[in-house]
């Protein structure tokens, strides 16, 4: 009985002295974290600036236009920056327009085409259900069928020329009458 009692003390002891030192250390951890944590700040609200940028913003501000022109030249000195092309009060100038001479428009050529099935021949329903079957990834006889029954519909979007064309003349073979845009 009295191992059991001293090996508790000593347990109890030892206890102690770590959970002092776990306290302490905790306590040096969360003081070096606090200089090193800092909270976001909430949108809308401007971020705080440091004193010393504070200052230095108040000096420039406080320049006047000549000062500010001698500052500009040394900073562009001390910090080996390249002279900035300067843009003129209006901008870019315009060259002056001859009247004998009228831009032409660039033709704007389509690149997307659009495969519309219009109208379907009766006698040939089948056939063009089973094609719009194939032609759809993942569509079954039941919803291409529907499909055929709606005209008229977009069979594909956004296509290449050619690939509109070899559409349309697939579904023309099936009995499809088709527009393309």
């Amino acid at each position: 009985m009295n191992s059991i009692r001293i090996a508790l003390q000593k347990n109890v002891h030892q206890l102690r002295k770590f959970h002092k030192c776990m306290a302490v250390c905790q306590n040096e951890v969360s003081a070096s974290m606090a200089d090193k944590m800092t909270i976001p700040v909430p949108e809308g609200v401007d971020k705080p600036v440091s004193a010393k940028i504070d200052k230095i913003a108040q000096d420039i501000t406080g320049l006047t236009l000549i000062e500010v022109a001698e500052l500009s030249d040394v900073l562009k000195k001390r910090l080996n920056l390249p002279d900035a092309p300067i843009m003129p009060v209006g901008g870019f100038a315009a060259a002056p327009k001859q009247e004998d001479d009228e831009p032409e428009a660039p033709k704007a050529v389509q690149s997307a085409f659009t495969v519309k099935l219009v109208k379907f021949e009766d006698s040939k329903k089948v056939a063009l259900i089973k094609e719009i079957k194939n032609l759809l990834p993942g569509t079954n006889l039941v919803q291409a069928k529907k499909f055929v029954e709606s005209v008229p519909v977009v069979v594909k979007a956004d296509l290449p020329k050619d690939e509109a064309e070899n559409l349309k003349e697939a579904l023309i073979k099936v009995g499809g009458v088709i527009e393309i845009s």
